[in-house]
């Protein structure tokens, strides 16, 4: 099944279910092999892991669509990707949907924020007019459905908590973005599940949110509350920075006793003693060397020692 049919599939199936968040095609593929069935492309983990910069409106189209297309290419289940505010105007916003839906993504997020956007966790936010950003969404919905009218938009309201913002003004521009005609609304930062209800209430179409502010319920309870998706931007990137963190001061303040505890814990792990290269697919260039390449160029597996030996498990 195409990718983007599959994630329309998923926010209409009435069921929860999980975006599992990172920002490399590694992160990509964890996320499938843990059994999620859609991975998620983070605008903010993917500043910070690929260029080690804040989320500020600062990484290009070409640098976020070419992630995207490596993260896209790495897994067979659907990728939905941050495509911050469009990268401009709706003439802009035309451009990004056609680019994404080129890199093989399934589906995209756009925010209502003016260029150079920012993190909608940080203050200091802001949010462009109702009547430029319902046009955004409609130069998004019209490339859609000129170039695959499965491919799903998404609209993020950051209206809540930028400045000047309500409840209020959220529902409106809520109701605005549906009848532009986006799939899927993303109500950015709801304050408590009251907010998230009301919300919930005013519009039809499957909705989503972040829950920093309020706490993340159960799956059930999201599910009563008729939410479409358990969003987790960060599943794969958080885990790994905290621990990549804390073993690099401990390493610089034990040496190798730190390194010898690590490696003894993590002696049988699936990706430990280069059983990644395992898991990324070398087993399966073995065999493709054997089935295409001459006798001689294969001996090379014979006439050589590695700490991996694809194939030989």
């Amino acid at each position: 099944m195409k990718k983007s049919k599959r994630l329309r599939e998923l926010f209409d199936s009435g069921k929860v279910f999980t975006i599992a968040g990172g920002s490399c095609a590694f992160h990509a593929k964890m996320a499938e092999a843990a059994g999620f069935e859609c991975a998620y492309m983070s605008g903010g983990f993917t500043s910070s892991f690929l260029l080690g910069i804040p989320d500020a409106g600062i990484m290009t189209l070409t640098e976020m669509v070419e992630n995207a297309r490596r993260m896209a290419r790495a897994t067979s289940i659907p990728l939905l990707c941050d495509a911050d505010q469009g990268y401009g105007n709706a003439l802009n916003v035309r451009h990004t949907v056609e680019a994404f839906i080129g890199a093989g993504v399934a589906g995209i997020h756009l925010e209502d924020q003016p260029v150079p956007k920012r993190c909608g966790f940080v203050s200091g936010k802001e949010v462009i007019s109702l009547e430029e950003a319902a046009g955004k969404y409609r130069a998004a919905v019209d490339a859609r459905d000129e170039l695959d009218p499965d491919f799903v938009i998404l609209a993020r309201c950051d209206a809540r908590t930028a400045v000047g913002g309500s409840l209020e003004e959220t529902i409106r521009r809520l109701k605005a973005y549906e009848e532009a005609g986006v799939d899927v609304l993303y109500f950015e930062a709801p304050q408590s599940m009251e907010e998230l209800r009301a919300a919930r209430a005013a519009v039809s179409k499957p909705l989503m949110c972040t829950w920093h502010a309020i706490g993340t319920p159960e799956l059930s309870e999201m599910e009563d509350l008729g939410i479409a998706a358990h969003f987790l931007p960060g599943l794969l990137n958080t885990p790994a920075m905290l621990a990549a963190w804390d073993f690099a001061h401990e390493f610089k303040a034990r040496g190798m006793a730190a390194l010898r505890e690590q490696e003894e814990r993590y002696k049988d792990h699936p990706l430990a003693n280069l059983r990644h290269f395992e898991f990324l697919g070398f087993d399966k260039l073995r065999e493709w060397e054997e089935q295409y390449l001459p006798a001689e160029a294969v001996s090379k597996y014979e006439k050589s020692v590695g700490v991996y030996e694809p194939g030989r498990v």
